[in-house]
Formats: structure tokens, C-alpha cells, sequence
């Protein structure tokens, strides 16, 4: 394990139980109060993609909109948001995706991404994978060029990352947590 990973796995905080019994939450609200930890969450999200050229990042509620907004702001890259049903205001596309106990929608501004842009989607966790791989396609149905898909935290026995790489999609991840 590197000194990063370990700075990093020390900053989230770990909530056994929650939301039910036998997951353990992985909170990371205390490394985004944690300046060195969110600032190097941050720098080695981005530091593979520095001094390309990237359109847009596209963040998932609402974590990823944290991060992404950081990662855009870094890269100097515009920010989309990926939201749940009926929260943005203007004209939208929307995907069905499913999840660990049934099907949910997200949606984005259909104007959001122009056809050929390079988009890097962000979020904090890589569980299921049912929630990014919505995303991924509900991108490229907008007619984005997915250039990878970041995450601070993977929870690689529940198979998320395997799903996004069978779409194509490169994976980055900071840290892994064995178990849900």
C-alpha cells in the first residue's frame, strides 16, 4: 500500500451497519473536511489526464458533483451533472438503470454534451456499478466520448469496475475496501 492510499483510507470513516445490517458505509464527508486528504484525493484523480484535453467532467448526485466540480475546475474542463428524475430544470434525456433492489432514472441536460466531446465520469464509490453504467450510457447517447470513469473508493467483490471495462470504459480507483 502507498503512503497516498493509506492517508487516504485513514481519512474515511467507516460505518458498519449502515443502512443495513452487514454493509459498511464508506463515509467520505470526513475526507472532503480533511484539506491534505481531499486536495491529494483530488491531484492523483486528475494527474493521469493533466495536459489533455477533456470537454467536460460528468458527476453523479451528489458526491460525484463534489469531486467532479473539483476535477473540472483542475483540468479546466467544463462540469455536467447527473441527477435522479426530476430534479433538473430545462429540457432532458433520461436513462432507466438498475440497482442493487430494483430500477431507478437519472437524466441530464440534453444540451449538456455536444457529439465528439471527451467527458470523464466522477463519483466517489464503485459499488454494483448499476449507477455509472447508466451514466456511461446515457453519455454516449448523448454522443460522448467516454475517456475513463474515476472514483476514489472501489468495492471490487461486488463487480462494479468489471462492468464499466466490459463497456469499454478505462477505470480509475484510489483505494480498495474488501466486502460491501
Amino acid at each position: 500500500m502507498t503512503a497516498i492510499q493509506s492517508e487516504l483510507i485513514s481519512a474515511i470513516r467507516s460505518i458498519p451497519d449502515y443502512p443495513k445490517p452487514g454493509i459498511v458505509f464508506r463515509d467520505i464527508t470526513t475526507l472532503l473536511g480533511n484539506p491534505r486528504a481531499f486536495r491529494r484525493a483530488i491531484d492523483e484523480l486528475v494527474q493521469p489526464y493533466a495536459g489533455n484535453k477533456i470537454d467536460k467532467i460528468a458527476g453523479i448526485e451528489a458526491r460525484g458533483f463534489i469531486l467532479g466540480g473539483a476535477i473540472a475546475h483542475q483540468l479546466s474542463a467544463g462540469f455536467v451533472p447527473i441527477r435522479k428524475k426530476g430534479k433538473l430544470p430545462y429540457d432532458t434525456v433520461r436513462i432507466a438503470y438498475s440497482l442493487e433492489y430494483g430500477v431507478d432514472e437519472m437524466e441530464m441536460h440534453r444540451d449538456a454534451i455536444v457529439p465528439g466531446e471527451k467527458v470523464i465520469l466522477v463519483d466517489d464509490l464503485i459499488a454494483t456499478g448499476g449507477t455509472a453504467e447508466g451514466a456511461v450510457k446515457l453519455l454516449r447517447q448523448m454522443g460522448a466520448e467516454i475517456v475513463a470513469a474515476c472514483f476514489i473508493i472501489d468495492l471490487p467483490e461486488l463487480g462494479g469496475r468489471k462492468k464499466l471495462e466490459a463497456l469499454g470504459v478505462d477505470v480509475r480507483t484510489l483505494i480498495a475496501f474488501e466486502g460491501h
